[in-house]
């Protein structure tokens, strides 16, 4: 076999050049070379390892150790502290197996060192270990019987790797296609020793500047370092990279599909914006104002907005996206709202509806048979005749200026035309045969639920000139580095200030079982002449999973508080009937709504106080907080109940939080400490693979430098050789995940 590893090929299976292999030691390059090319791994490893995401030399290389074992730094077991995670090395002198009970086996060890021994204890059937094996133990160490025992520590061997490993710092690997981590560290001198020197793609004047090592250096001191403590400096190079690759695809595509293209003229400021300012019966916030400036100059730039808008549970974000929708509507275009849930879509829809009657802005209403007419006369001002805007749910379409729905062939029809100025949907508006006459800007609200290509869709929707503006939100708050991470390619606006007069809600936790006292705060609720909300995270009773259900809840109430109108609201219902029971509900026929988390975004019922969740250690911390925020948003205080047994310390974390905090932002981050960044690109872009390296709260500042040094490389020169160097690496490196991360 080669020295080294120079016939590689690309993804596509194509013999890579001298000009691409950079000598036969990039990165991209070894992206290339199968992984069977490496010493001990045959085709069925390779095969196993494949699927595992370890397919190339590249992928193999940056499986780096999870720890490392000095023999220098080993403690003398008969000095070793208690209590302690410590690391002792010793040789086996007995091993035992028994059963001690039908599904439970329990192996004893007694390892010595030469200054006492050490009895370790593991429930593990498939552990094997053998007497006479030199062995290292990693754990707590704690006195029983008065003897020395360790419960289930980790357990690496030195033995048959003294090549690699005599007086040198040991790397301990996770497991992976089947390789333990003795079986790997072969491999994995094999392949490092073949790949170098790995070239540098990242110019000297930026590693010198942010104080980083080469990239050949990185990877050699990862897998073998000389020094434990040389370690870090190695694994900070790494990251960076890592997360280099993710900010410059971000970047690019940014530039690619908004910052390189001509966007929709749009004027600021104009006779709709002041009416609609001039009839608010409130005082705006300061971050409100910094939000709208933000908003309107973008629009009013030559290029497309894509801008992230981000705020609090109740802290305005509606009032700031119906003065764009109006900016983009007096500037002769259209504007169009999307949501994941057809229940948010409506009130999107009614919401504006009032806001526009509020403002003297709403159009006259005509007859159905009269509504024949209204193309003919679209292009009046919309100073004069009011802005039109119409609700696509299903088959049918709800208008503001017809009396009754209309037919969906006819709402589209009206799209075309212009005679919409306004459309509110889900996934409806990204549907074949829908078009727009002229969109200016596309909304698309909880964004984290949609996709790139939903995103992308919507905005290409446009039959006129030049590129929408594209306006995102969510009223779940993001922390700054995971914002960075998924939406990098993205300008972020953030309103925190609440408004004046808003209270935080009261959050109490009750037994889960507690009924007769969630029943009593339901009646003293009603009593008042407030409505309540009843959230379960089930439709219907499983034999399954130990949760409560909407269906069963709300038969239970009916039965314990008959004096009480209750409703019942889930996913699986029909839109119409899901529609009528929120207008019931707005208008206070209904006292108490029992639902599923479709309830959980964009719900806004000022008249309702009182939140009970059940089974609340089941959701999300960021989901529990959203909820929450459905009461409370009038004049009168709102309260929580948090019903729940937590059974894990995620679950009572979650609860913890909840009841110590109001805060979003904050929330959200323990969300993210609770979860682990896990796929960090998850529900907001499926599927993206998980960083290998990096943490996005560990690394902030890595990251932070990764998302300045790819910015600047972009704006200089998108198409330079530093770019299309990193851009290589992300098409080969993330696989499928490319696709999400490049595609415009």
């Amino acid at each position: 076999m080669d020295n080294d590893l120079r016939t590689a090929k690309d993804h596509h299976g194509a013999v890579m050049t001298s000009s691409d292999t950079r000598a036969g030691r990039s990165l991209a390059y070894l992206a290339g070379v199968p992984i069977d090319r490496v010493k001990g791994i045959g085709p069925q490893r390779a095969k196993k390892l494949t699927e595992a995401g370890i397919g190339s030399v590249a992928q193999f290389l940056l499986h780096v150790p999870r720890r490392y074992l000095d023999r220098s730094q080993l403690f003398d077991l008969s000095s070793v502290p208690l209590g302690e995670e410590v690391t002792v090395g010793g040789v086996v002198r007995h091993v035992s197996k028994r059963r001690i009970s039908k599904n439970r086996t329990m192996i004893e060890a007694v390892i010595g060192d030469g200054t006492s021994v050490v009895k370790a204890v593991w429930f593990n059937p498939y552990l094997k270990i053998a007497e006479g094996e030199e062995i290292v133990l990693s754990g707590k160490a704690e006195l029983f019987r008065g003897s020395l025992q360790m419960k289930a520590p980790d357990l690496d061997r030195f033995e048959g790797q003294d090549s690699l490993v005599t007086g040198r710092v040991m790397p301990i690997y996770p497991k992976v296609g089947g390789m333990a981590s003795q079986k790997l560290l072969g491999s994995m001198d094999n392949a490092l020793r073949r790949s170098r020197p790995i070239v540098d793609i990242v110019p000297g004047e930026i590693l010198d500047r942010l104080g980083l090592v080469g990239r050949d250096e990185a990877f050699s001191t990862i897998h073998f370092p000389e020094d434990i403590n040389d370690t870090d400096r190695a694994r900070e190079r790494l990251v960076f990279d890592e997360f280099l690759r993710i900010q410059m695809a971000l970047k690019k595509r940014a530039h690619d599909d908004f910052e390189s293209q001509s966007g929709v003229s749009n004027s600021v400021k104009g006779e709709l914006y002041h009416r609609f300012r001039d009839a608010l019966p409130f005082r705006l916030t300061a971050d409100q104002e910094q939000v709208i400036e933000e908003i309107l100059e973008d629009m009013e730039r030559p290029r497309p907005m894509h801008r992230l808008l981000q705020g609090e549970v109740g802290s305005g974000k509606t009032v700031v996206v119906i003065i764009a929708l109006l900016t983009s509507v007096e500037s002769e275009h259209q504007g169009a709202v999307m949501a994941p849930t057809e229940v948010l879509a409506v009130q999107h829809y009614l919401g504006t509806e009032l806001a526009l009657e509020d403002a003297g802005l709403a159009p006259p209403i005509v007859e159905s048979g009269a509504a024949d007419t209204l193309s003919l006369f679209h292009t009046e001002p919309t100073t004069t005749r009011g802005v039109r805007i119409g609700l696509f749910t299903g088959s049918k379409v709800t208008t503001n200026f017809v009396y009754g729905d209309i037919s969906r062939a006819r709402g589209l029809a009206w799209l075309a035309d212009g005679t919409i100025d306004i459309a509110f949907g889900t996934q409806a508006l990204i549907q074949s045969g829908v078009e727009f006459h002229s969109l200016g800007i596309a909304v698309v609200d909880e964004q984290h639920r949609f996709g790139v290509e939903q995103r992308v869709v919507l905005r290409d929707k446009n039959t006129g000139e030049g590129v929408p503006d594209l306006l995102l939100m969510t009223a779940t708050p993001i922390p700054r580095t995971l914002a960075m991470t998924v939406y990098g390619d993205l300008y972020v606006s953030t309103i925190e200030e609440m408004p004046l007069g808003r209270t935080d809600v009261v959050t109490e936790a009750i037994p889960e079982s507690a009924d007769s006292k969630i029943d009593r705060r339901i009646l003293r609720t009603v009593a008042e002449g407030r409505q309540v909300f009843v959230v379960c995270p089930l439709i219907d009773d499983s034999d399954k999973i130990d949760a409560r259900s909407a269906t069963a809840e709300f038969a239970r109430l009916r039965v314990a508080l008959p004096g009480v109108r209750f409703e019942l609201l889930h996913g699986q219902m029909r839109s119409d009937e899901k529609a009528d029971v929120m207008h019931r509900f707005r208008r206070r026929e209904i006292d108490a709504l029992v639902s599923t988390t479709v309830i959980e975004v964009g719900i806004d019922v000022p008249n309702a106080t009182l939140m009970v969740i059940h089974n609340a250690d089941r959701f999300g911390l960021s989901q529990l907080h959203q909820l929450r925020g459905r009461v409370g948003r009038g004049e009168h205080v709102g309260t929580c109940l948090l019903a729940a047994d937590p059974t894990t310390s995620d679950g009572e974390r979650r609860i913890d939080a909840m009841l110590k905090s109001n805060d979003g932002f904050h929330l959200a981050r323990v969300d993210l400490e609770i979860r682990g960044q896990g796929t960090v690109f998850g529900g907001a872009q499926s599927g993206a693979a998980d960083l290998r390296l990096g943490d996005i709260l560990r690394d902030h500042e890595l990251l932070a430098a990764a998302n300045l040094v790819a910015k600047e490389a972009v704006d200089a020169d998108p198409s330079s050789p530093f770019v299309e160097d990193v851009m290589r690496e992300v098409v080969l490196l993330f696989g499928e995940s490319a696709q999400w991360l490049t595609r415009s």
